[in-house]
Order: structure tokens, then C-alpha cells, then sequence
């Protein structure tokens, strides 16, 4: 679930980490009320859950309180990137010194909070880690054990941060770690984090996501404090066109069931796997060998050759997919037979020999005999339960790279 940035910024608040006085508002009129209480220039910032908004317009500076209505007229008008605004923020535009980046974010691969910190804050943290590596700091934390200051200090230090700035900057990243664990976020940004001219540290920008399953025992927090209202559901990214396509297959056919991801995914080998958990053992697997997964998919439920088969081509048609790999654990109500049939139609349908794009074939279950013979006729390459799911993902990667190579 993603947060607006006035309610990221309550967010940071109510962990005692500073922030600026500032005002949310839904009218040109409350924009003038909140920039005359403020004083002084503001920044007038639209609210919308997408990022951009300052390419496109959504963030304006202004010198008075007339100039700031102005602005929110505009901006509550402006679309960006198909969203309008749920209001605007008016924030007093600060006297930086100095802007430093501090988040903590889910680390999928090593399954662990990770504290991020640099001093060069105000700008995409990627870019600086990959032209200035030495100025990102990282730390691991466990959820197992209370979450000492001295974490932070380490990773903070590790940038080169001394001194007074460390001594402030320090209880701010240990609150923010404290935040993300006690209210299930996958991400607690501050960027930037800005040190004032006067020596103070505040939080001049927040980006939250908290968890989905996790708002059910968060209702304190979104209900009673941020106010937000049960039907009022947020994804935490914006679909992309696979997902899409996915959904509209799996909702086409009300036989079986397909799901699939491919948020954050970039690599050259789509998985057609189900089973549950047996999903992310597969993902995982592929992973811990080398591999390089270019989706997270689910499939079962008995679906029919048309959904199989439509899965199957929309992970063929990612960019960069060179092959597939099917895999599931063991079936009892999904047709073995069925799944080969639909992913040996989707390579036929766009050209594709299965035998070479099939990288391997692991459904041992339900009619297997009859899939194997099907998948003989064309050459794949298949096994059954006597190959662990584990063997069968580290074939897959194998033959993967040996296409690369």
C-alpha cells in the first residue's frame, strides 16, 4: 500500500523524526490560509501516487500567499501520468546547508531489513550508488532483536559523516528502521534529508509503502491516524502491461488460475510455475544458481490449454526472455498434459521451436504420462518427481546460459 507524501510525512512524525510545518490542502483557499500561517516562500506540491511530478509541473515555488493559491489552482487541475491530485502540500521552502538520503527498504535476496544512507541526497539513490558507490552506506538489520542506534551510526559513518552531523543524523535512520518494522513497510524513505543552516535536521520529502497483508493489523495507524478510509485500497506500484495482460487472461476463463508479476524482474529467464509456496521455492531456486528470472508467475487450479497457454506467451514475449521454464511440484487436480499442450501451442504461435525454448519441463502429477509423451513428440527436455524442483531450476539456468554464452 503507497502513501500520499502528507501522509508519509505524518508517518515520519509520529516516530519522532522532524519535519517542517507544513499544511495539506484541497482548495486554492486553504493553499493561501496554510502559506500565510507558514510565512515566508513555500513550496506548493501536488499529491499524487506517482513520481514526476516535477517534470511535470505538480511542484511550484512561490513568494506569497497569493502566488502559492495560484499555484494550487493550477495543480489541482493537472493530471500526472493519469492521476489527478488527492490535494496539494504547502511546505515553507527551506534554507538548506546540506542534503543527505536515508531509507530502509526490503531486501528480498538476503530476506532482511537493509538501512540505506548517503550525502548525496536529492537525487535518484541508484544513480549515486552506481557513480559514487562510496557515498551510499548500507547495513542489514534483523527483525529478530531491538534495533540499536549504534546500526545506524555504522552506516552513516561508513559515508564519511562525522562529527555533529553524525550525532543528528543518526537517531533519525534508527527511528526510521524502528518505523518500517512496527508498521510493516517494504520501504521508509527521506529524501531528502535536509541539515538546515541553523545545524538542524529535518525531513523535507518521505516516500512510505507499507506491506498489503499487513493493513488489516495497521488499523490504528491508517484508520485512526491518517484517516484513511477502508475501501480506500492502494496497490503498491502501477501494473505493468504483463500484469495486465495476465489478469485479463486468468479473468477471461474462469477454469484454473494464472497470476503474474514481473515488478522489479529484468532477467532473460521467464518462469511458467505454480504450486503455492512451490512458486517462490522455484523463483528462489533459479535465483541461488545464477539465474536471472524475468517474472514471478502462478499457475494451477486445472486451468485450461487456452489459459496455460496464454501465460506462457506473454512471459515469451518480455523483452529479453531467450526461454522458459515450467515447473510446478507435484499435481493432482492440474492436468499435466493440459500445461504442456498450452505451452507447446504458445511457442508454435509465435514461431518458437519448444525444444529449444522450453529450457526444461518439471510437472510430475495428473496425466503426466500422456504430457510426457506430448512433450517427447517436440523435442523438450522433462523430468519427473525423481528431479527435485531445486535440480530442475539449476538445469534451467544452465541451458539459459549456455544460450547466452
Amino acid at each position: 500500500m503507497r502513501f500520499y507524501e502528507y501522509e508519509a510525512r505524518r508517518i515520519v512524525e509520529l516516530a519522532g523524526i522532524p519535519v517542517t510545518k507544513y499544511g495539506f490542502c484541497t482548495s486554492a483557499e486553504q493553499a493561501r490560509a496554510a502559506a500565510e500561517e507558514i510565512g515566508g516562500p513555500v513550496v506548493v506540491k501536488s499529491q499524487v501516487l506517482s513520481g514526476g511530478r516535477m517534470k511535470a509541473g505538480g511542484v511550484k515555488f512561490a513568494d506569497t500567499p497569493e502566488e502559492a493559491a495560484a499555484h494550487a489552482e493550477a495543480i489541482l487541475q493537472l493530471e500526472i501520468n493519469d492521476q489527478m491530485p488527492r490535494g496539494v502540500l504547502v511546505d515553507p521552502k527551506a534554507e538548506v546547508k546540506q542534503e543527505y538520503y536515508a531509507s530502509v527498504v526490503w531486501d528480498g535476496t538476503a530476506k532482511r531489513p537493509l538501512m540505506l544512507f548517503s550525502d548525496m541526497g536529492g537525487i535518484d539513490i541508484e544513480e549515486v550508488a552506481e557513480t559514487h558507490p562510496d557515498h551510499v552506506g548500507r547495513g542489514h538489520l534483523t527483525n529478530l532483536f531491538p534495533i540499536p542506534d549504534f546500526e545506524a551510526k555504522q552506516t552513516i559513518a561508513a559515508t564519511g559523516v562525522s562529527g555533529s552531523q553524525l550525532n543528528r543524523a543518526t537517531p533519525i535512520l534508527a527511528r526510521l528502521a524502528r518505523l518500517f518494522r512496527e508498521y510493516d513497510m517494504t520501504l521508509a524513505e527521506i529524501n531528502p534529508l535536509a541539515e538546515l543552516t541553523d545545524g538542524s535536521f529535518v525531513a523535507l520529502d518521505a516516500h512510505m509503502e507499507m506491506e498489503n497483508e499487513a493493513v488489516g493489523r495497521q488499523k490504528q495507524l491508517l484508520r485512526t491516524q491518517l484517516e484513511i478510509a477502508e475501501e480506500d485500497t492502494r496497490e503498491t506500484y502501477e501494473p505493468s502491461d504483463f500484469e495486465r495482460h495476465v489478469a485479463a487472461i486468468d479473468a477471461a476463463d474462469h477454469r484454473g488460475v494464472i497470476q503474474g508479476k514481473d515488478h522489479g524482474f529484468t532477467g532473460n529467464l521467464g518462469l511458467v510455475i505454480g504450486a503455492g509456496g512451490g512458486s517462490l521455492t522455484l523463483t528462489d531456486a533459479v535465483r541461488s544458481q545464477g539465474g536471472k528470472p524475468a517474472n514471478y508467475s502462478e499457475i494451477g487450479g486445472n486451468p485450461s490449454v487456452a489459459k496455460a497457454c496464454g501465460l506462457a506467451k506473454e512471459v515469451l514475449e518480455k523483452d529479453g526472455v531467450e526461454k522458459i521454464a515450467v515447473m510446478m511440484s507435484i499435481v493432482s487436480n492440474t492436468r499435466v498434459d493440459i500445461v504442456a499442450r498450452g505451452v507447446i501451442k504458445a511457442c508454435l504461435e509465435l514461431g518458437k521451436d519448444p525444444g529449444e525454448t522450453i529450457a526444461i519441463f518439471r510437472i510430475p502429477g495428473a496425466w503426466e504420462d500422456e504430457g510426457f509423451k506430448i512433450l517427447e513428440r517436440y523435442g523438450v527436455e522433462y523430468c519427473d518427481r525423481s528431479v527435485s524442483l531445486w535440480e530442475a531450476a539449476g538445469r534451467a539456468v544452465a541451458k539459459v546460459q549456455g544460450a547466452a554464452g
